[in-house]
């Protein structure tokens, strides 16, 4: 089977805590490497420890969510259920540059994220604080020489102007943005500012991207689950896994009018070109 690249995932969450590795295991058995996104300190060092178990197929990125710089909704698939032990996460997580620099430091990581801005639960606070803190990763990435993985939620105006005024630091390319949810017009300034984008398990079941994929086009797309979370048609209703972005590459192989093989070849190649697998 043709070999694909889940580029956004988190196997490392809580909601895999009892069997991580028979998922990562199902995914690698049928020729599908993965990316486990960081979203805090605890999240990002466990996608460390796991992509070390492997001597390839599975890599990390590093990095604090826009969500968890302040106190954020507590999300029971992400975190688990003992609040106590992830305490900072209910308080929120001040950026620990050197802590991150570290974990970034490993060569399984191979992206600076997930950051970004997220502006569902705002307020002016969490403006401020989600700007400094994503503007503090994009240096970092900028000093050790690694794409982004971006996070963006109702807030891709303010998005694109950091982009903008950063634009002479970013990378070449400059990273992803995953699960993208802008517009057509969003997307354009996005392109050329040298950015991937992601999609997934949505496409199966709503025709609300289509456009924008078309508009994109298959050479700056890469593959996603978001797993544990948007599972695609067929197991709609269940817990995610990364062995389910073939469906996510079947779905684009049939908005794009295009060869199912061409699309995992292209949006695998993709992956490897962003994120220097």
């Amino acid at each position: 089977m043709p070999k694909l690249i889940d580029a956004h995932t988190h196997v490392q969450f809580a909601a895999y805590d009892n069997d991580w590795k028979e998922v990562i295991d199902r995914s690698l058995a049928q020729n599908t490497w993965l990316v486990n996104v960081g979203t805090q300190k605890d999240t990002s060092a466990k996608a460390v420890e796991i992509a070390e178990k492997y001597s390839e197929g599975v890599y990390a990125t590093v990095g604090l969510h826009p969500i968890h710089t302040e106190k954020s909704h507590h999300d029971s698939q992400e975190l688990g259920n003992n609040e106590e032990a992830k305490g900072f996460s209910s308080r929120g997580e001040g950026f620990d540059y050197e802590y991150y620099k570290g974990l970034n430091q490993n060569e399984k990581v191979v992206a600076v994220g997930e950051c970004g801005l997220d502006y569902y639960r705002l307020t002016e606070e969490t403006k401020e604080k989600q700007a400094e803190v994503f503007e503090a990763q994009i240096n970092l990435a900028a000093e050790i020489k690694k794409p982004l993985m971006i996070h963006c939620r109702q807030a891709y105006s303010d998005l694109i102007n950091i982009l903008n005024n950063q634009k002479p630091i970013l990378g070449n390319p400059s990273g992803i943005i995953h699960f993208f949810s802008g517009t057509k017009e969003n997307a354009k300034e996005l392109l050329n500012l040298g950015f991937y984008f992601s999609f997934g398990g949505v496409v199966t079941f709503v025709r609300d991207y289509d456009e924008v994929i078309k508009s994109v086009g298959l050479d700056k797309i890469v593959l996603e689950t978001d797993a544990p979370y948007v599972t695609p048609v067929p197991h709609r209703g269940k817990r995610n896994e990364p062995a389910y972005v073939k469906y996510v590459a079947e779905k684009l192989a049939e908005i794009l009018g295009k060869d199912s093989e061409e699309v995992a070849a292209k949006t695998t190649q993709n992956a490897c070109d962003v994120l220097k697998i």
